[in-house]
């Protein structure tokens, strides 16, 4: 199906699940051919929409006949016959097969996956050795914080120093503050 189709192409094919479609009652095909007459008497006039209300005639039959009739007419008929669908019974409506295959043609399954992806990395644009080593630079800090009191590790003083350079004020007062307390304790 292309996009310059026409509403009395998509009538003939619908026509087949319209008929076959149990949601399509009598009350439903009423309330179609009274608004078709009424509103636009130009498209099925009194003794026309008199015709297609028989209840004496199954509704199948009717709108079978209908939807001929409709095609006779032309596309700004089959064009109300849609929209008085879509008003009447919206779930009908998009369950068409036209409608759903321009559904499926408007969106198809893997755009969405991947403007999911995007979105999923959009916080984290860095990956994952980004992560890695700001993870190794807060356990190693973790651990010269922790294991600085024993006699083993007391030359980090200098290394906390250098490492001051790249980090905010109040990071570089903490890491300066604790290489002095260490180095009175000596």
């Amino acid at each position: 199906m292309t996009d310059i189709d026409g509403y009395l192409e998509q009538v003939q094919r619908d026509a087949l699940f319209l008929c076959s479609d149990q949601r399509m009652d009598t009350e439903l095909v009423d309330r179609l051919v009274l608004q078709l007459n009424r509103i636009y008497p130009q498209i099925l006039n009194d003794k026309e929409a008199h015709r297609f209300r028989n209840l004496s005639v199954p509704t199948k039959v009717r709108l079978e006949e209908l939807l001929k009739h409709l095609q006779r007419k032309g596309e700004e008929a089959c064009h109300e016959f849609y929209r008085g669908l879509h008003i009447h019974a919206e779930d009908v409506y998009f369950s068409l097969p036209t409608r759903v295959k321009r559904r499926e043609m408007a969106e198809p399954k893997w755009t969405n996956t991947v403007a999911a992806r995007r979105e999923r990395y959009a916080l984290n644009n860095r990956g994952p050795i980004f992560f890695l080593s700001c993870f190794s630079f807060a356990v190693s800090l973790a651990m010269l914080y922790y294991y600085g009191e024993c006699e083993t590790l007391r030359g980090t003083g200098p290394f906390l120093h250098c490492s001051v350079a790249g980090l905010g004020s109040g990071a570089k007062d903490a890491l300066i503050s604790y290489t002095e307390v260490g180095n009175k304790k000596k």
